[in-house]
């Protein structure tokens, strides 16, 4: 298992790193979130030992074992699925950044919570929602503008750009648009701020289009053991 993961990370390494050159742009730039979602503390010490440094959790109570396990400063922990309110205590004593705000609602208590915790900085993404799926979840565009502006009034919160999840395709070229908007999206709001988009199997697009971090999981760690929601 190790060596074949091993593997699979440099082959993923390589990928970023042409896609990159297509785009004329500097593969530096962009940083790799290896999904591990559902993947025990095992497989995240061998990425480790493989050279991954960045792992993406979708659920808290699950990054939380593993973080016990592996320790908080092993790797860079950053949360890619929905947040829930009742959890956010956690997260924020868990993750590095978190990738899937929503919502003034959780913004304030985000912030809150991080002065009660005496956390100095919390790096946060919006989520945004360009596609109105029902079973996502994202801020819609037309409501970014009162959730930004309350960022930049925040202490702790420090408002770093957005993510997206866009509808699947088995045609990655369809993701493009979507890809797209958001970095208009970025552009507009937040120069030269993060966006978080693309996963296994349309990261490449992504990066044409300016992603910063990527979100991969099954093409470093093989197929998951067991179904969970569609989140990389």
């Amino acid at each position: 298992m190790a060596e074949k993961l091993a593997q699979r990370l440099a082959e993923i390494k390589k990928q970023i790193a042409d896609a990159a050159k297509k785009a004329n742009r500097n593969a530096g730039e962009i940083k790799l979130a290896a999904v591990s979602k559902t993947r025990p503390g095992t497989d995240v010490k061998e990425a480790i030992a493989a050279g991954a440094t960045v792992f993406g959790e979708n659920k808290v109570q699950e990054a939380e074992a593993k973080i016990k396990e592996l320790g908080r400063e092993s790797a860079e922990w950053h949360l890619i699925g929905h947040l829930q309110a009742n959890k956010a205590r956690k997260a924020v004593n868990l993750f590095d950044v978190i990738h899937t705000l929503d919502s003034i609602e959780l913004a304030e208590r985000l912030e809150r919570i991080c002065i009660e915790e005496n956390r100095q900085s919390l790096s946060v993404l919006v989520q945004v929602d360009l596609a109105g799926e029902a079973t996502k979840n994202g801020v819609a565009e037309n409501d970014l503008l009162p959730l930004i502006e309350f960022l930049k009034t925040c202490k702790s919160l420090k408002f770093d750009g957005f993510m997206i999840i866009p509808p699947f395709f088995e045609d990655a070229e369809k993701t493009r648009p979507f890809f797209r908007h958001l970095r208009e999206i970025r552009d507009r709001f937040l120069p030269g701020g993060e966006l978080s988009m693309g996963m296994s199997h349309d990261f490449a697009v992504a990066i044409e289009e300016g992603a910063t971090i990527v979100r991969v999981g099954t093409a470093i760690f093989g197929e998951r053991r067991y179904k969970v929601s569609s989140l990389d």
